[in-house]
């Protein structure tokens, strides 16, 4: 396996401040429409029609060297099975994509997707409202199997059996060592004076809210209304002052890199990638904790081929395959078993990304690391407004 730098998945979001899609659909007066369990299945065809369709975002999969039209993984699952993937990167947006396949599942139509990928705090929206399928764990032992324990049970889908991850990451914080001039440990450091106005923020509430908390001591798997609304106090503060210079998107890896921001809210795999060129930035898990994050696998209402695309998720969580796919996205591997195949790869660079924390977080890293809660639909639309104000949204 070779590693070979990407642009960041994460680098094309547009942080849109999360529930977009549902609040136009409630303003519009049509509600979002569950579906219940027993009508969820559709007519499985797997046995005599061997292919299925997966929807994913750009670059976020392995591509060979010499044909980027290649994938080694992917392809490799089709030899290995006989089912053919058509694989469409179609994903650039959360709220834009429920927005494209959400009237098909609250009418009870099919999508003509039979896997998608999209993140947690999303995913969680499709499983309270009946939108996915539960997978048959018995033809997936390697999910079973190698799945890591810190992502087997968010809050919104218990045991992981609607949804499965493909990759994680953690937000925390970045900052550039050299020129602060020295170690930020905690979310409170973001606060010094000598940082005034050289610090961001992410505009996204979903991708904003949990590591401030975490910086108040909050333990985010349960946090309450209350915590949310004193964040939101502190922040309209440093606002005010002048402290927080703006909140971005991911374009905050060009603050960073230019000098106009000392430290940031950062995503781990962007931070591997901005490292590569200049060692002076550094990621950092604050004491009081951050964020693990999720973008994961879900099977759509009424998929035509749901026991196919099971086999493609279980194909995945194979320690090799998960292995060469976390040499190639960087991001925080969901299968720690990956971490033994990539240490003894024979290419010096690839073996290197074992001993990366932001790919296989250490044990003192794990314990920092949490799985927020995710907002509720009652609560979404009154913490959107207020995020939004204060972000500029």
């Amino acid at each position: 396996m070779r590693k070979t730098p990407t642009l960041s998945r994460r680098s094309l979001l547009r942080a849109l401040g999360g529930g977009a899609a549902l609040g136009a659909l409630a303003g519009c007066g049509v509600p979002a429409a569950y579906v219940s369990p027993r009508d969820r299945a559709g007519a499985d065809l797997s046995a005599r029609d061997k292919r299925l369709t997966w929807s994913n975002w750009p670059l976020y999969i392995d591509t060979d060297d010499k044909d980027r039209t290649k994938r080694p993984t992917l392809d490799a699952f089709g030899k290995r099975t006989g089912i053919s993937v058509d694989y469409i990167e179609e994903i650039n947006d959360n709220d834009e994509f429920f927005g494209k396949i959400s009237p098909s599942l609250m009418n009870h139509q099919q999508t003509g997707r039979d896997l998608i990928v999209i993140s947690d705090w999303m995913c969680a929206r499709f499983v309270r409202l009946g939108w996915v399928q539960r997978m048959n764990r018995a033809e997936q032992p390697n999910v079973a199997k190698y799945l890591d324990p810190l992502l087997s049970s968010p809050s919104f889908d218990p045991g992981r059996r609607s949804t499965v991850p493909w990759q994680s990451g953690i937000t925390g914080i970045a900052y550039n060592r050299r020129k602060v001039g020295r170690e930020i440990r905690h979310v409170s450091d973001l606060w010094a004076g000598d940082l005034k106005g050289r610090v961001t923020l992410l505009s996204g509430l979903d991708e904003a809210f949990a590591l401030l908390m975490q910086g108040n001591g909050v333990d985010i798997t349960r946090w309450t209304a209350d915590d949310f609304h004193r964040i939101c106090d502190q922040v309209e503060r440093y606002v005010h002052s002048g402290q927080i210079r703006r909140f971005t998107g991911n374009d905050y890896t060009k603050d960073l890199v230019s000098g106009d921001v000392l430290a940031c809210q950062a995503y781990s795999g962007d931070v591997i990638q901005l490292q590569a060129d200049n060692p002076d930035i550094r990621f950092v898990v604050p004491e009081e904790g951050a964020e693990l994050w999720s973008d994961s696998l879900m099977i759509p209402d009424l998929a035509h081929h749901k026991a196919n695309a099971e086999k493609l998720v279980d194909h995945y969580y194979q320690p090799e395959v998960a292995a060469e796919l976390a040499s190639w996205v960087n991001y925080v591997c969901p299968v720690p078993a990956a971490q033994d195949i990539l240490a003894s790869s024979g290419d010096k660079e690839t073996a290197a990304l074992a001993g990366n924390p932001l790919i296989f977080p250490d044990a003192t890293m794990r314990k920092r690391l949490a799985i927020a809660r995710d907002i509720t639909s009652t609560e979404r639309t009154a913490f959107a407004k207020r995020w939004n104000a204060i972000a500029g949204l």
